[in-house]
């Protein structure tokens, strides 16, 4: 793998992870999962399984269209930019005021095809989800080109894998830690910082061009 592979596949990885981890509804579903040990492998496989269809279809499509576009290439430059600095001052903002996530351990979904439903339902009726995966993941993935756009997307994909599976398998020991409100804002502080930092290099390259 070439610097430039492990450059982008670095990248993903950051936006990535920087887009999913947050406190909402379905992060909270997954540790109560993980909280209740109910379907956990099922649970968490389904979101990591969707977010990585959905960055396929944003990376080979959105992607692919925005690249062969000089136009669209510098809106996508310019609108990642100024989303991801907006993005980066709301995680800053959340880290002087955030709260703690809470798993209830009331309503176990103890039914396979619930948990199945459930899963889905707080992945694809998140209008968020859309946004993030196949918008923004896939404008960004289009300043990437052959195989470093490739490991652009397995990065990000990577990313949403390791945040649901440490998640919902390591609920046991992360619900203490997440319930307190200062672990939040030290990570939506280290989110804000490489969201800023990646949309200033993103700005720079749009500069340049």
């Amino acid at each position: 793998m070439n610097l430039s592979m492990m450059q982008a596949g670095a990248t993903g990885f950051l936006v990535g992870l920087g887009l999913i981890v947050a406190i909402g509804a379905q992060n909270a579903f997954v540790l109560r999962q993980g909280l209740l040990r109910q379907h956990v492998g099922l649970v968490t496989t389904i979101c990591a399984l969707s977010d990585a269809a959905l960055i396929l279809v944003g990376v080979a499509g959105l992607g692919t269209i925005v690249q062969a576009s000089p136009l669209l290439l510098a809106l996508a430059t310019w609108g990642g930019a100024l989303f991801l600095a907006a993005y980066g001052f709301m995680a800053a903002r959340r880290a002087f005021s955030t709260g703690g996530l809470e798993a209830s351990g009331n309503g176990a979904l103890t039914d396979a095809r619930h948990a199945v439903a459930a899963t889905l339902a707080f992945t694809f009726l998140n209008p968020h989800v859309y946004l993030d995966t196949v918008v923004l993941v896939g404008s960004l993935s289009a300043h990437h080109q052959g195989s470093a756009r490739a490991a652009f997307a397995i990065g990000a994909m990577s990313a949403s894998a390791a945040w649901f599976y440490g998640l919902g398998y390591g609920a046991r020991w992360l619900a203490p830690l997440f319930a307190r409100p200062v672990a939040w804002r030290i990570l939506d502080a280290l989110i804000a910082i490489v969201m800023l930092t990646i949309a200033a290099n993103l700005a720079l390259s749009g500069w340049r061009a």
